[in-house]
C-alpha cells in the first residue's frame, strides 16, 4: 500500500516531526487553554489517541496525571517513549494502537480524553468513511471519562496565514464536532525559530514549497499559526455528553 505524504514523514522522519513541533505555541497559548481543562479535571488520569511524539502527553503528565495513550505509527511512538523517559516521566502507558479501531480498549474514569491534530487526516485517508471512523473514536474517548470529565479536540485552523481560518477540506470534520456539542476555542500559536531560513526550512519540510517561500516572502522567523481546541463535558450524572 502506497503511504499518503503525511504518513510517509510519520514512518520516516519521526524526529524531524518532533524538532518542528517543539517550536510551535511559542507564546504558549495553546498549553495555557488546555491548563485550564487539567486544573478542573475531576480525576487525575487521562486517555490520548494519536500520542504522536509525546507533545501533549508531556503536559499531561508534567500536570500530575498518569496517561494511557495510543499511537498508530511505531517510529512517533518510538520518539515520545525515548523523550519523556528521558525527561524522567513514566511513559509506559503508552502503546501502539489505530484510533479508529473499534476494539480498542480504553481505561475508564478519566479526567480527560484528548485527541490532537488526529482526525483531520481521515477526510483525505478514508474519504468514503471519514465521518463513522470519527464518531468511532468519539466513542473511545467518551467511555473513557469520568462523569464530569472532558474530551478535547485539537486541529489546525491555519498555517502561515494572518488570521484563522477554516481549510474547505476540514470544515465538515469541524462541523460535525460542533454537530456533536463541542465547542471550539481559537488560538494563536505561532511557530518561532531562530532565523527566517530555519522557519521555511522546517515549515517547508512538513507543509511543502508553497509554505516555505511564503515564509521567506514574509521574513517571518515567528510564522503565524491558529490552533482550535474543541471541547465537550461528560454529564456529571455519568449520562452520554
Amino acid at each position: 500500500m502506497t503511504l499518503s505524504r503525511y504518513e510517509q514523514i510519520y514512518q520516516d522522519d519521526a524526529p524531524a516531526y518532533d524538532q518542528l513541533v517543539a517550536a510551535e505555541d511559542a507564546r504558549g497559548a495553546l498549553r495555557g487553554a488546555l491548563g485550564r481543562h487539567f486544573d478542573a479535571a475531576p480525576a487525575r488520569s487521562a486517555f490520548e489517541l494519536g500520542v504522536g511524539t509525546g507533545r501533549v502527553t508531556r503536559w499531561l503528565l508534567a500536570a500530575g496525571f498518569s496517561v494511557t495513550g495510543f499511537e498508530r505509527f511505531a517510529p512517533m511512538l518510538a520518539v515520545a517513549h525515548a523523550r519523556l523517559s528521558a525527561e524522567g516521566y513514566d511513559a509506559r502507558g503508552l502503546a501502539l494502537g489505530d484510533a479508529y479501531d473499534p476494539a480498542l480498549r480504553a481505561p475508564r474514569g478519566c479526567g480527560l480524553a484528548v485527541a490532537g491534530w488526529v482526525f483531520g487526516h481521515a477526510l483525505s485517508w478514508h474519504p468514503d468513511d471519514w465521518q463513522a471512523r470519527l464518531d468511532v473514536a468519539l466513542g473511545t474517548l467518551d467511555a473513557a471519562l469520568a462523569p464530569g470529565g472532558t474530551t478535547l479536540v485539537i486541529e489546525t485552523l491555519g498555517t502561515a496565514v494572518e488570521a484563522p481560518s477554516v481549510a474547505p477540506r476540514l470544515a465538515p470534520y469541524y462541523a460535525r464536532l460542533e454537530a456533536l456539542g463541542f465547542v471550539r476555542e481559537t488560538l494563536a500559536t505561532p511557530y518561532r525559530f531562530d532565523s527566517v531560513d530555519e522557519a521555511a526550512t522546517r515549515m517547508g519540510f512538513f507543509f511543502g514549497d508553497a509554505t516555505a517561500a511564503r515564509v521567506r516572502e514574509a521574513g517571518w522567523a515567528e510564522v503565524p499559526e491558529f490552533t482550535g481546541l474543541w471541547a465537550r463535558a461528560r454529564r456529571g450524572d455519568g449520562g452520554a455528553p
